[in-house]
């Protein structure tokens, strides 16, 4: 009798557990209101853009002081409207595939607008594909330092390199340790 109350006590404590999945739901909700956050300052951003390229607007405000050539206003004010954009695909990857992975499947199978990488979505795959896009973005971040280097010490642009070459070791390593962990079995001949 109480071998059948431990294994009913088992099998409640296990499906409570499994369904504390659902705790992480409000997260990816909340990263999806960043994402919206993100859109409007791409928006904010683009209209700066537009302003000082075609009504003669003063140059954004996230530009530096110092730089004065509109083209370096418009090429520093590009970059930053891509960094908004690899910030908010960082965001999807870890949205949709964190949620495929920890919390409940989609259900996509056959949707023409189902992510490739979707399909074969696990912890370490999502890990090595956050990296990538963290070093995209640490390489926009890092470009846009150098077209500004005189505003800058060399000492904070040796910082940021190394801070740099931190994430793309680290993403070297973390895809290492995934196909260690996870190739596929060679067969013996």
């Amino acid at each position: 009798m109480s071998v059948t109350k431990d294994a009913r006590f088992t099998g409640t404590l296990g499906s409570f557990i499994f369904l504390s999945r659902w705790l992480q739901a409000p997260l990816y909700f909340g990263l999806i209101v960043a994402q919206g956050v993100y859109v409007y300052r791409f928006l904010v951003e683009l209209w700066h853009l537009i302003a000082f390229a075609l009504l003669n607007h003063p140059a954004p405000a996230s530009i530096p002081l110092d730089v004065k050539a509109p083209e370096m206003i418009v090429m520093l004010s590009v970059l930053g409207l891509i960094d908004v954009v690899m910030i908010a695909n960082l965001l999807i990857m870890v949205i949709v595939g964190g949620y495929e992975t920890f919390v409940s499947r989609l259900n996509l199978k056959g949707h023409p607008d189902q992510p490739e990488w979707l399909s074969h979505v696990n912890a370490g795959v999502l890990k090595v594909k956050l990296a990538t896009a963290l070093i995209g973005i640490s390489s926009i971040h890092l470009l846009k330092s150098f077209i500004v280097a005189k505003a800058q010490t060399t000492h904070e642009l040796l910082w940021q390199v190394a801070i740099h070459m931190t994430f793309v070791l680290s993403a070297i390593a973390l895809a290492w340790i995934d196909r260690l962990t996870y190739r596929a079995p060679t067969e013996n001949h």
